[in-house]
Formats: structure tokens, C-alpha cells, sequence
């Protein structure tokens, strides 16, 4: 990764940045990754406003399994681990699943048809950004409208999340794991 060029804003923060922080961080230290967008507080605070890490209409499981896919596609070792780290264990994602996420194929034979889809349509987002008519008529089989809409939200969020650490160079947290060896070109 390339050196940092933005550093994350250290304290004291104002009131308005800390209830930003405060609002997703719920007590815990922001992330480097706010604390680095928090040099624009107004897009920090959209940011917090448009974040899809509620109970959405998807699971928890459909939910990362996008994000780590996205992010790995995308290069963003950061948030990747980050979400490996606090999110996996509540997704339900074995560790082989988890570096599954980071491989340059994924393995049918090695999910459910679910994920599959789910992972086949971060890939095809990534590729082309778009979603050919057998994919979604596959998707359409399993997921319905809502879930659809927010599985395309999240690529997209996490595509320009991707581009935020990778173009400032956010420094990896030190509890977050780093990639496994092999990943997505």
C-alpha cells in the first residue's frame, strides 16, 4: 500500500464530528477510516447518514459477504479487514470462507447458491458494472426486490468506500487481519 496522504483527524473533534463517530462507533474509538473522511465533516456526515450497517432487508451474512467481495475486488485491504475482524463471526463465515472472499475465483461447489449469487454479482458489478439477465433471474429466484436493491446499494457504497482508503491511503487497524495470500486481480 502506498503511504498515507490525508492523516485522520486526531482530537479533540468537534461536537459535530463526534456524534457522527459517536453514532456508528458507539463508544468505541472512530476507525481511521472516519477519522480520515472527517476531514470533510460534511461528508463524513453523509456518509454516517447513508451507511447500510443497520438490520436491512438482506441477512448479516448476504450483507458482508458483498462487502468483503467488493473490497477485496477492489484492492481495500482496510476495509476488507476491518469487516472480516467485526463482522465474520456474526455473519457466520468459516475462515476458509472468509480467504474465500479474497480468492481470484470463487469455487461454486463451496457455498450455497445464496452467497453464490451474492458473490457472483459483486463480481459481475466489479467486472462490468452491470448485471446480466441470467444472473437476476437467478437472483430473483432468491432475493426479492428490497434485498436486490440493497445488495446493488452496498457494491456501490463499498466501491467508493474502497476508493476513499485506497486513494488516501488509510493505514490498516491493528486489529484488523490483512489479506489472505491469493486475492481477486
Amino acid at each position: 500500500m502506498s503511504k498515507v496522504r490525508i492523516a485522520p483527524l486526531p482530537p479533540p473533534y468537534s461536537s459535530e464530528v463526534q456524534q457522527d463517530f459517536d453514532r456508528i462507533m458507539h463508544g468505541a474509538p472512530p476507525l481511521a477510516l472516519f477519522r480520515t473522511v472527517a476531514r470533510n465533516p460534511r461528508v463524513l456526515s453523509r456518509m454516517m447518514a447513508g451507511g447500510l450497517l443497520d438490520r436491512g432487508s438482506i441477512t448479516i451474512r448476504a450483507r458482508e459477504l458483498m462487502i468483503l467481495r467488493t473490497c477485496a475486488r477492489c484492492g481495500a485491504e482496510y476495509e476488507w479487514g476491518v469487516h472480516v475482524a467485526v463482522y465474520s463471526a456474526k455473519a457466520k463465515l468459516s475462515p476458509a470462507q472468509v480467504n474465500a472472499t479474497a480468492a481470484a475465483q470463487i469455487n461454486a461447489a463451496d457455498w450455497p447458491i445464496e452467497d453464490l449469487l451474492v458473490l457472483r454479482l459483486a463480481d459481475a458489478l466489479h467486472d462490468s458494472s452491470r448485471v446480466e439477465d441470467a444472473l437476476w433471474a437467478e437472483l430473483s429466484a432468491c432475493y426479492d426486490e428490497t434485498q436486490l436493491i440493497e445488495l446493488l446499494m452496498l457494491a456501490g457504497l463499498y466501491h467508493a468506500v474502497s476508493f476513499v482508503v485506497n486513494g488516501t491511503g488509510v493505514e490498516r487497524e491493528a486489529f484488523a487481519p490483512k489479506f489472505p495470500t491469493t486475492r481477486p486481480d
